[in-house]
């Protein structure tokens, strides 16, 4: 089936079942392939295509004003654009706002990232939902010659991201310090000149406003690259140990994760996880993920926290998530999602370690969760 709503295409978005959705491109001109998925966020866009946790993917954006803030350096979460590409409804607009740096379009060309405007983003999303995130070709030519036979063909052949470590694709080369604390009215990012606690964050796709928060708390950071070993990390000497958001399939870059989670585990030292490294810690303790049917993208999920009764609205963004049926004795869950019940938290219990699905960092997204920080802190404290 062919959506024929634009007279004058310059782009096209072709999915594996032969669905293709003609627009207008923006950004990056080429092609590229990836898993779709969409996000319900009505902030931040710049942050999402800035995740490292949205490799392999184009974000469908379902909120149809993106681009009316403009782009700017500080609200990146990590140097380039991660997210293969993007869908919106409308076109983006002179950006409007006293932060606003750079267009969207401008930001997106120069730093090769296709996008789509003028979709049916409610159509798409709703196809999504019912069948699952598909795997797409996006095109953007501005004579309009597109091969859509080859597209398709193209979207059949993306291998998905079942089985896919590409945590080592986005992580740091080499190890590095981490002093800049959350953003601030009307000096911007403060440094952190009087940490507490000395933190090892192993990156699997970290965002920098993760760090931040940490920093924060009260942390003196040290990032170490995801092939970091229980050696690496424990040389260090650090009081706790944080593992980071990322992309991929959590078992495939589990394969080197989990021994070295292990390792950390049984030196008795504080963890705590968000998103990817949550669900490896789950793997690390004996649980098992699962892939979605869709995923949860977006900054407004509630999720329950299961010891006191207390709804979050949180930030969410991935496609996998721990079984809480698989999770061994001694292990808690802690938190769950509201929307469809599935795992979004995690504790030991006789261990000051823990994880949750959620974004506590809130980039974009509410500020509920930012406790959890704390909570680390704390238990680092009281070690």
């Amino acid at each position: 089936m062919v959506d024929t709503s634009q007279s004058h295409p310059t782009a096209c978005l072709a999915l594996a079942d032969g669905t293709v959705f003609y627009g207008r491109g923006f950004g990056a001109t080429g092609d590229t392939v990836a898993e779709l998925c969409f996000n319900t966020a009505m902030t931040g866009y710049q942050e999402i295509m800035t995740d490292p946790s949205y490799a392999g993917q184009i974000v469908t954006f379902t909120f149809p004003h993106i681009g009316n803030t403009g782009v700017n350096a500080d609200d990146d979460e990590t140097a380039d654009p991660v997210a293969e590409g993007m869908v919106v409804k409308w076109d983006p607009t002179e950006p409007s706002s006293w932060r606003s740096t750079q267009t969207l379009g401008d930001w997106l060309a120069r730093r090769g990232r296709i996008a789509i405007g003028g979709v049916d983003t409610r159509r798409l999303t709703r196809a999504i939902r019912q069948q699952g995130a598909p795997h797409v070709a996006l095109s953007h030519d501005p004579t309009g010659n597109f091969d859509i036979g080859a597209l398709v063909e193209k979207a059949r052949g993306f291998a998905g991201l079942e089985g896919v470590d590409l945590a080592k694709g986005v992580t740091c080369a080499q190890s590095y310090r981490w002093d800049e604390m959350r953003w601030a009215w009307p000096d911007g990012y403060p440094r952190q000149s009087q940490p507490k606690y000395k933190v090892v964050a192993v990156d699997y796709g970290a965002k920098r406003n993760i760090l931040r928060c940490l920093a924060s708390a009260g942390c003196d950071v040290t990032v170490l690259p995801a092939t970091a070993t229980a050696q690496d990390i424990l040389a260090h000497k650090p009081d706790g140990v944080f593992l980071s958001n990322g992309p991929g399939d959590p078992a495939a870059t589990g394969k080197y994760a989990v021994p070295m989670i292990r390792g950390v585990l049984d030196a008795d030292l504080p963890v705590f996880g968000i998103c990817l490294g949550h669900q490896m810690l789950a793997l690390a303790l004996g649980g098992r993920t699962v892939k979605m049917n869709h995923g949860h993208h977006g900054a407004n999920h509630p999720v329950k926290d299961m010891e006191t009764g207390k709804v979050e609205i949180t930030s969410m963004n991935h496609g996998f998530a721990v079984d809480s049926q698989s999770l061994p004795n001694g292990v808690v869950e802690t938190h769950v999602s509201l929307f469809d019940g599935s795992n979004c938290g995690i504790r030991m219990k006789d261990k000051p370690v823990f994880s949750v699905q959620h974004h506590p960092e809130a980039s974009p997204g509410p500020q509920d969760s930012f406790y959890l920080f704390e909570r680390f802190a704390a238990s680092m404290g009281a070690t």
